[in-house]
Formats: structure tokens, C-alpha cells, sequence
């Protein structure tokens, strides 16, 4: 049996959870497949594949607060402090949109550590959980390879505070690892200017900073 999210201590715009994170659906299955970007990206980034099973299942896409067509009138710092402000969206995305039937989570990046976080927030919620390129911690610490010493970090978070356009331009080719397609490294980039850049700046920080091992020891779906 799952539960009601949290309610937050502080008041939120009178708007609904299709305008907070521009959602869209498509198909109309039994089953309800809801996919969730990473970071720096949108909804678009599904708009190849999400055709393809929405002939058989209800596929939902949406974007973060902060990223593609989400109103940003929603972003409160406090909330977004943590990845939790964000399971807590998608609860109520998911209580919203999906159907009676099964519900599968499909999270890229840093939405697979918000799905987490969700799943122990409210158990049941969904029947299962599809993760791409899912990571609990992006730093190395000890035989734990997080990919990133926290010099690597510090230095990134530092660009993006200084130059967030510039950044985006330079990493987002070198992120894509695909110089032989230049043409989605500069796709990525545009996606990250779609991103508001002061929102983006503290999701940097709570995504690259996190630590969630020991969430993930306690996720079992």
C-alpha cells in the first residue's frame, strides 16, 4: 500500500501537476510506463522511443521543475535542496496520471536516484523500476568508484557558476561521447539552454554532490 507524499512546510503556486512539469501522454494501455529524464535534458530526449510503446502502453513524459517547459514558478530552493523535493513530484505525478494497472518507472541519470528515493517514500508505488545509466554517488571515495574526485566536481560546479552558457557548449559533447555524431552533442547543448541556469546550478550541486549508497541498500522493487 503506498502512501500520500509528503506535504512541504511552505505554500506552492495553485497549479496543477501537468502545468508544474509540462506533462504529456501519449497512448492509452493498460500499463503505464513513465519516463524521467536526467540532468541537463527534458522530455524530448524520449520523443524516438516513447512513440514506439505508446502503441501498447500509457507512456507519460514530463520535465523536472527547472528543465524544458516546466513553470518555473514551482522551483522553490528549499525544496529542490535535495532530491527528495523531486520524488516528491513525481508521487504525485504518478497518484495523477497513472493508471489502475501497472506502473513502470523509466529514470535516466539522476531521475533513477529520484525514483529511489520515491519508491521508499511511498513502497508500492510502482511495480517496477527501469534505470539508465543510474549512479548513487558520483564520487570516488576509497574502492568505491564514483567516476569524479571531488576536485573534478568542485571544478565543474565552479564553471557552471561563472558560465553556465559557456559550459553548456563545451561539456555537452564531451558528456554525449559520440564525436563521431556532432550533431547530438549539439543537441545536448541546446537542451541544457532550455534549463534554467540558476536552477540548474543548485541541481548540479544536489545531483554531483549526493550521496544515496545507502538508499539504494534499502530499495528493493
Amino acid at each position: 500500500m503506498h502512501t500520500k507524499p509528503v506535504a512541504w512546510l511552505f505554500s506552492e503556486p495553485d497549479m496543477s501537476v501537468q502545468q508544474r512539469n509540462n506533462v504529456n501522454i501519449m497512448g492509452n494501455g493498460p500499463a503505464t510506463l513513465i519516463f524521467a529524464h536526467g540532468f541537463g535534458c527534458d522530455q524530448r530526449m524520449w520523443r524516438f522511443m516513447a512513440p514506439h510503446f505508446a502503441e501498447r502502453f500509457k507512456v507519460v513524459l514530463f520535465d523536472l521543475v527547472g528543465s524544458g517547459n516546466s513553470d518555473v514558478s514551482a522551483w522553490y530552493p528549499h525544496k529542490y535542496a535535495s532530491l527528495k523535493g523531486y520524488a516528491t513530484d513525481l508521487l504525485e505525478l504518478a497518484d495523477e496520471f497513472a493508471g489502475t494497472g501497472p506502473v513502470v518507472h523509466i529514470g535516466h541519470s539522476v531521475s533513477c536516484m529520484i525514483a529511489v528515493l520515491a519508491e521508499l517514500q511511498s513502497p508500492g508505488r510502482f511495480d517496477s523500476h527501469i534505470m539508465v545509466g543510474p549512479s548513487p554517488h558520483y564520487l570516488n571515495d576509497g574502492d568505491y568508484p564514483g567516476g569524479f574526485t571531488r576536485a573534478d566536481v568542485d571544478s565543474l560546479l565552479e564553471t557552471l557558476e561563472s558560465n553556465y552558457l559557456g559550459w553548456s557548449s563545451t561539456m555537452a559533447p564531451t558528456l554525449m561521447g559520440a564525436s563521431d555524431r556532432p550533431e547530438l552533442g549539439e543537441e545536448l547543448a541546446s537542451s541544457f539552454c532550455r534549463t534554467n541556469a540558476e536552477i540548474a546550478k543548485q541541481f548540479a550541486r544536489v545531483t554531483f554532490l549526493s550521496d544515496h549508497r545507502a538508499d539504494v541498500a534499502r530499495f528493493n522493487s
